[in-house]
C-alpha cells in the first residue's frame, strides 16, 4: 500500500493514498520504514490497552507493550479505550546539512501515522509514530485534559517489552560505571541511551529524544517481569495543553557499531535551528586553565597557538567559591588574575576564551551575565552542575540555552545531563557531560561501555587528561590520541589538568594539530561494548582513525577501503612503544596506503592505535 502502511479498515486506504486525517475505526495501524528494516504497530490490546510493537527485518524485536500514563489524583489513562481513531499519515524523504556534527550530510526519510485513543469517559491522546531505517520513535500528544487547559502527569507508564532475557548495560547515573547484567537482575533506574545485547549478539537500544519541556525519562525493570522495561520519569510533569512529549526511540542493529552510525536519528527527531545566522558558532579544541591566574592565561594561550587549539577555558573559582550563593560570576576576584588581560591577549592571538558558572550563579545571574560577558568578548559558558531531570530543571536549562544564543555564546553543560539531540535545534549548545570521561580516570572497558551507550546520545565532553599521571595505569598515550577520535565533541577538551610549563614537547602532539572536531562522515569498522572499538572519521579528504582494546591483548585488521581508489595517502601511525625514549612512549611510523592496504593494529591490554591519513600530492 503507499506509504506503507497496513490498516485493518478499508476506508482508511483512501486516507493512505491522500493523507486526509479522517475518523476511523481500526484494530490496528503498522508504519514501516522507506527501506522495510522497521515497522511498529499501534492498536488497542487487552483492557482497552493502548499498545505498540515494533518489528526489526520482519521479527519481532518489542512484544506488545502498553502505552499511557497515570494522571494526578491517580486517574488512569492506560485502560479502557476503544479502537484506533483519526488516523492521519505523513512521510518524509529530505536531506539536511547541519551546523557541526558527525556528517555533513543527514538523510530523514521516515513514514509516519498519528492514530487517537479515545474512551467513553472523555480521555484521549494521540500518538505520533515514526518509522526509519535506523530505528522507531513515538511520542504522546494531548490536546485535552480532564481539567481544562492545563494536564498533570503523575507518572508515564510506557512498556519496552522484549522478547528474551536479554543482556542488558546497566548505568544508574549519567557518570556512572556500567556492568553488563542480565535484565531480569536489573534492580534500578537506568540511565538512557540504554543498550541491550541479544543471545544471538545484536545489539537494541531504548533512548529519547527532543526533551526541552518535560521531566527526563528513565527505565526500570517492570515488577512483574523478568523481560520488561518501563519508563520512569524523574518526576511529575505539569504544562498547559496541548503538550507534546519527547520522543521513545528505539534502534537495532547487528553491531554496537551500527547504533553509534546511525545515532543521527535522534538529531532527526528534533526541530531545525532556530538560529538565523550561525556563522560564530566555532567548535574547536580547548586546554582548561587550572592555576586561575593571568600567567597561566598566557601560557595557556601561547599553547594553544603553538598546538593548533582554538580555546581557553577558566574553570571554578576564577570569580569565587562556586558553592557560596554570594559569589558574583560578574567580577573576577582570584588574587593573581587579571582577566582583561588574557582576554586582549586572547583576542590578540585568534584564541577564545570560555568560562565556567555554576548552576548556582546562573539560575540568579543569568540575565546580567550574559551581556557582562559579550562585552567581555567571552566565547563561551561552561554550566557547571545544572540541576537537572526535574521539568523545571530541564527547562530551565533549555530556555538558558536559548538566551546564552541571543548572546552568541557557546554552552558546555557539565555533570549528569545527557544530551537528547536539542543541539540540532540550539547548534550554540556544542556540548555536554553526562559521561564517565577521563576525569574519573575509566579504564578502557568502561570508556568502551561509555563509547556504544552514551555515544547513541550525541557528544559528550570527555575531558581528556592527555599528561595525567594515572594515564599509565589505566590507558596509553597512544590510545589517548586514539580516544579523541572515537568520542565525539565538537569542542573537545584535550588538557584537562596539565598545565603548559609541566608538559613535554612530545612530537606525537602534532596529532593534536592537526585533530578536526568537528566531521563530514563517521564511520566503525570495529565494535564491541566493554571490548574494542576502530573509528575512521573524514574531515575534507583527511581521515583519522581511532583503535581501542580493553583487556585482552589483540590485532584488529583496518581495511582502508573507505578511501577513494585511484589516490594513494600518507599514513601516520602512532602507537604504543615501549622503546622510544620518550616521556609517552608514543612511537610515530609513516607509510604510504591505498584503499587496498590493511592494517594490523597490534593492541595490548588498555592500549590503542591513532592514524592520520592524508593524500599525497
Amino acid at each position: 500500500m503507499p506509504f506503507s502502511l497496513r490498516v485493518v479498515s478499508c476506508f482508511v486506504f483512501l486516507t493512505a493514498v491522500f493523507g486526509f486525517a479522517r475518523p476511523v475505526s481500526a484494530k490496528s495501524v503498522t508504519v514501516v520504514s522507506p527501506g522495510r528494516q522497521f515497522a511498529i504497530e499501534l492498536s488497542t490490546g487487552e483492557a482497552g490497552r493502548p499498545a505498540y510493537r515494533v518489528l526489526w527485518r520482519g521479527s519481532e524485536i518489542i512484544k506488545l507493550s502498553g502505552l499511557g500514563f497515570t494522571l494526578d489524583g491517580e486517574k488512569d489513562w492506560t485502560r479502557g479505550f476503544g479502537p484506533l481513531t483519526e488516523l492521519s499519515v505523513s512521510e518524509s524523504n529530505s536531506s539536511w546539512k547541519p551546523v557541526w556534527g558527525e556528517r555533513s550530510l543527514i538523510h530523514d526519510r521516515y513514514r509516519g501515522a498519528t492514530v487517537a485513543y479515545r474512551r467513553q469517559d472523555g480521555a484521549a491522546f494521540k500518538l505520533e509514530a515514526r518509522a526509519y531505517d535506523e530505528g522507531v520513535a513515538f511520542r504522546y500528544i494531548i490536546d485535552e485534559g480532564p481539567s481544562g487547559g492545563s494536564l498533570h502527569i503523575a507518572s508515564e507508564q510506557t512498556e519496552f517489552q522484549f522478547t528474551a532475557d536479554h543482556d542488558v548495560w546497566a548505568v544508574t547515573s549519567a557518570q556512572g560505571k556500567y556492568s553488563k547484567i542480565k535484565l531480569s537482575e536489573s534492580r534500578h533506574n537506568l540511565e538512557r541511551p540504554c543498550v541491550l545485547e541479544t543471545a544471538g549478539g545484536k545489539v537494541i537500544a531504548v533512548a529519547e529524544a527532543a526533551l526541552v519541556d518535560y521531566a527526563r525519562m528513565r527505565v526500570r525493570r517492570q515488577d512483574d517481569s523478568s523481560t520488561a522495561l518501563v519508563s520512569r520519569l524523574h518526576g511529575p510533569v505539569v504544562s498547559k495543553l496541548p503538550l507534546t512529549t519527547p520522543w521513545r526511540v528505539i534502534m537495532a542493529g547487528d553491531t554496537a557499531g551500527d547504533l553509534l552510525e546511525n545515532n543521527h536519528l535522534i538529531l532527526n527527531l528534533n526541530e531545525p535551528s532556530k538560529i538565523a545566522d550561525t556563522s560564530w558558532i566555532k567548535p574547536g579544541k580547548v586546554i582548561r586553565e587550572v592555576s586561575l591566574s593571568t600567567q597561566g592565561g598566557i601560557d595557556c594561550v601561547d599553547f594553544a597557538v603553538e598546538y593548533g587549539l582554538e580555546y581557553i577555558e577558566y574553570d571554578a573559582g576564577w570569580y569565587g567559591p562556586q558553592d557560596r550563593e554570594d559569589s558574583d560570576a560578574r567580577t573576577v576576584s582570584r588574587r593573581g588574575l587579571d582577566l582583561q588581560k588574557v582576554l586582549k591577549y586572547a583576542k590578540q592571538h585568534g584564541i577564545g576564551v570560555i568560562l565556567y558558572v555554576n548552576h548556582r550563579h546562573l539560575e540568579s545571574q543569568l540575565h546580567e551575565l550574559l551581556p557582562v560577558y559579550q562585552s567581555w568578548g567571552i566565547a563561551g559558558i561552561k554550566y557547571g552542575f545544572v540541576q537537572h531531570g526535574s521539568q523545571k530543571w530541564t527547562a530551565w536549562m533549555h530556555d538558558a540555552i536559548r538566551k546564552t544564543a541571543e548572546y552568541e555564546i557557546l554552552v558546555d553543560v557539565h555533570d549528569e545531563y545527557r544530551m537528547t539531540g536539542w543541539e540540532r535545534t540550539y547548534p550554540n549548545f556544542l556540548t555536554a557531560e553526562g559521561i564517565g570521561g577521563d576525569e574519573t580516570r575509566p579504564p578502557h572497558e568502561q570508556a568502551l561501555a561509555n563509547l556504544f551507550t552514551r555515544m547513541i546520545a550525541g557528544p559528550a565532553d570527555h575531558t581528556f587528561c592527555y599528561y595525567a599521571g594515572y594515564v599509565d595505569d589505566t590507558s596509553s598515550h597512544a590510545s589517548q590520541l586514539a580516544k579523541t577520535v572515537c568520542f565525539f565533541s565538537p569542542l573537545q577538551f584535550l588538557f584537562w589538568y596539565d598545565r603548559p610549563s609541566q608538559m613535554s614537547k612530545d612530537p606525537e602532539l602534532e596529532f593534536f594539530r592537526h585533530l578536526p572536531t568537528t566531521w563530514d562522515e563517521s564511520r566503525v569498522l570495529h565494535s564491541k561494548i566493554g571490548t574494542y572499538a576502530t573509528i575512521a572519521r573524514r574531515n575534507g579528504q583527511n581521515w583519522f582513525i581511532g583503535c581501542l582494546n580493553a583487556v585482552e591483548r589483540r590485532t584488529l585488521e583496518v581495511a582502508f577501503d573507505f578511501l577513494p581508489g585511484d589516490k594513494t595517502y600518507t599514513a601516520h601511525i602512532y602507537r604504543d612503544d615501549h622503546s622510544v625514549n620518550t616521556r609517552t612512549r608514543v612511537g610515530i611510523e609513516k607509510r604510504d596506503v591505498t584503499a587496498t592496504s590493511v592494517f594490523r593494529a597490534e593492541l595490548g591490554k588498555q592500549g590503542g592505535v591513532a592514524i592520520r591519513l592524508v593524500p599525497k600530492k
